[in-house]
């Protein structure tokens, strides 16, 4: 069903389906957490039905997708799921301790870096991601699994794998009392440093930002090389996995490492796998200037 929306009218039509579809995860939470005996006594039920309201959420809004032929529907799913997931998590567990009001800030100050851009940018339901459109040209027959597994449903894995550190602050917090006594100043320091990482890492993305657009308006077509883009090809994906190294470094001071790393780790390799060469290629297509700029330019760092 392809209809023409102004962008605010595109937005408030996306936000009116981001609402619906937070309101049918809350009641998967809901259900699950009172109506699944399976899952008394376990450790990880309510996580577990975290994760099963995020899956149908990504659901409904896999739907809405389909009913407007874009995928781009999903696209603000990344940065809106996230912090409010952390919030009434809070809310949920009823822990409001130092390390649980430090993410929240760390992670609100990044979703709405986040979600910001994607409004700037955005230019209403008619349109769809460049990505988007180039699966549905060159794989037809495939493209409604490309579109549930691989641009929905994964994304949304991988994002609620890196938020579990996040989401494990408020067990392991709930007693928490800073000290500088003997050497619980180290897990402190530890603890601000990874704050001090997650606000760097969305800073750093809403500086590329700017730079971008503002070069992009002034030359168009050309090869952004000023700034933090004369430094690395792809500052904003360096921000957005230094963020969820950021989230991780918070939970390790409190617990150490342990399998919760894997959470970053799939991040990275998200964007070392496939965000960034769908980048690089298209940029190799599109602009002949690009191979000598990366030629000289490194790739994230």
């Amino acid at each position: 069903m392809k209809r023409s929306y102004s962008k605010w009218g595109s937005i408030a039509l996306i936000a009116a389906i981001y609402v619906l579809a937070g309101i049918i995860g809350w009641l998967v939470f809901h259900y699950v957490m009172h109506h699944s005996p399976f899952l008394e006594g376990k450790e990880w039920a309510e996580l577990f039905a975290l994760f099963l309201a995020d899956v149908v959420a990504t659901v409904v809004v896999w739907a809405f997708g389909l009913l407007y032929e874009n995928v781009s529907v999903y696209d603000p799913y990344w940065s809106v799921f996230p912090p409010v997931a952390f919030l009434l998590w809070a809310f949920y567990t009823g822990v409001w301790s130092l390390p649980v009001i430090l993410l929240l800030v760390a992670s609100w100050y990044w979703g709405w870096r986040l979600t910001r851009n994607w409004a700037i940018t955005f230019k209403g339901i008619a349109h769809e991601d460049w990505r988007y459109t180039k699966y549905r040209s060159l794989h037809p027959a495939l493209f409604h699994l490309i579109n549930f597994f691989g641009l929905n449903m994964v994304p949304t894995l991988v994002v609620f794998a890196a938020m579990l550190p996040g989401l494990k602050l408020c067990d392991i917090s709930a007693n928490y009392t800073p000290s500088l006594e003997g050497r619980a100043w180290v897990g402190l320091a530890l603890l601000f440093f990874g704050f001090i990482v997650c606000l760097s890492s969305a800073t750093i993305q809403l500086i590329a930002d700017k730079q971008s657009h503002d070069f992009r308006a002034a030359h168009p077509g050309k090869v952004c090389n000023v700034g933090l883009w004369k430094h690395g090809r792809h500052p904003n994906y360096f921000g957005e996995i230094q963020f969820w190294w950021g989230i991780w470094i918070m939970y390790a001071a409190l617990n150490g490492i342990d399998w919760y790393i894997l959470g970053p780790i799939a991040m990275t390799a998200l964007f070392l796998g496939i965000s960034i060469p769908l980048m690089e290629h298209r940029q190799l297509a599109n602009k002949p200037d690009y191979a000598e700029y990366r030629k000289n330019t490194r790739l994230l760092i």
